[in-house]
């Protein structure tokens, strides 16, 4: 069975996700503790336990909040750069008008004039 391959990095990220939510689903961490008898004992299988609906809510919102608080921070980020992208282009605008006036203003008053071809003064030498 061939896996298909995630086409770009957002479904990559999307896949691999998904994948970590359900492989919690399916086998949650459990703790306990390991004594001196239990460790000479040949180790069993241990079926996985299902996770309680608490749980999977208390993941679910933990993996929301994750995500509104990247949200937030890039919206704050983006907040705070907003204004430097603003100037930025305003200048840039200015400095197109002002090439622009100078090109037209060098074409107006500095066109160049052309040499007369003296063509008699070839024909003397």
């Amino acid at each position: 069975m061939m896996t298909r391959q995630p086409q770009n990095e957002q479904s990559r990220v999307f896949y691999e996700l998904s994948a970590l939510i359900l492989n919690l689903i399916r086998y949650p961490p459990t703790s306990f503790q390991v004594s001196d008898e239990v460790r000479r004992q040949p180790r069993r299988p241990v079926p996985p336990s299902q996770i309680t609906p608490a749980g999977f809510a208390s993941m679910l919102l933990g993996v929301s909040l994750a995500l509104m608080l990247c949200g937030s921070i890039t919206f704050f980020i983006g907040f705070l750069l907003m204004p430097w992208v603003i100037v930025l282009v305003m200048l840039l605008y200015v400095v197109g008008i002002v090439s622009s006036l100078s090109m037209i203003g060098r074409a107006i008053f500095c066109h160049p004039v052309s040499p007369r071809k003296n063509v008699a003064a070839w024909k003397l030498l």
